[in-house]
């Protein structure tokens, strides 16, 4: 009895200290997050053409559209990664302006302060494709992805903006059941909304959609493919994002107008 009850005290004490530290964590991250913002963040973004070298024009999202549809790639020390994941995209983006006259892209790789050379893989891409298909934002440190994310749609210049990772783990080609949806809801909106919003030249960039694609009818199969580790960690993280954010939030891709 008494060794039980001493094995109870030793996984509560730690349980409590698991608990503790994630909150310290938690605390520290946002402080952390609230003090680069506030000295860096306002740091203005560069485009540059790689083959004149004189800085491009900065589009701002509020600016009137420019292209159809705009990816945000953000990358940092994605040398090795990046090269694929480009291509794939690029490949598919170029059949689709091939078949469709109308449609319009630009990639904007958002380096975030890497310390590899992500910076001329991307600017290898805008030699090949143009600077007014692939634009390379340098943030000139690392400020996380969620930052490199903001920077690159804040500074894109599509109808509809598409984040996708630098690692490829997410099929360009899915994009299309994401802009079904955006297109069905905006759709649901001209027909039963104001009359301003029912004007035949209304944009979809004028009407505030978001899709979420999400990988979870996928996770059975990687828990099952993850080292135990990973699946651990994963589970982790899960905890703390339930205790800083509350129930009903998950990991995602998304797509916004």
């Amino acid at each position: 009895m008494g060794f039980m009850w001493t094995t109870f005290e030793f996984l509560s004490i730690f349980a409590s200290v698991l608990v503790l530290g994630l909150l310290a964590a938690i605390v520290f991250a946002s402080y952390r997050r609230t003090y680069s913002y506030n000295c860096h963040v306002e740091a203005p973004p560069v485009f540059e053409d790689p083959n004149s070298l004189k800085p491009v024009t900065c589009p701002h999202i509020l600016d009137p559209a420019e292209k159809y549809i705009s990816l945000i790639v953000p990358a940092y020390n994605e040398e090795h990664r990046l090269p694929g994941a480009l291509d794939e995209t690029l490949n598919y983006l170029q059949e689709r302006a091939a078949k469709d006259k109308s449609f319009s892209y630009e990639v904007v790789i958002v380096d975030d302060g890497s310390a590899d050379g992500t910076r001329r893989v991307a600017f290898d891409f805008v030699k090949r494709y143009t600077v007014d298909n692939v634009r390379v934002v340098l943030l000139g440190r690392n400020h996380g992805k969620g930052e490199a994310i903001r920077k690159g749609m804040l500074h894109s210049r599509g109808e509809l903006l598409l984040m996708l990772d630098a690692d490829g783990a997410t099929k360009v080609t899915d994009l299309e059941k994401l802009e079904n949806q955006i297109h069905a809801v905006a759709g649901k909106e001209q027909k039963f909304g104001d009359s301003s919003a029912s004007d035949a030249t209304l944009r979809i960039a004028d009407i505030p959609i978001a899709a979420f694609g999400s990988r979870a009818h996928l996770e059975e199969k990687a828990l099952a493919s993850r080292k135990w580790y990973r699946n651990f960690l994963m589970k982790g993280f899960h905890l703390v994002v339930l205790l800083a954010a509350g129930p009903g939030i998950r990991d995602t891709q998304v797509v916004q107008t």
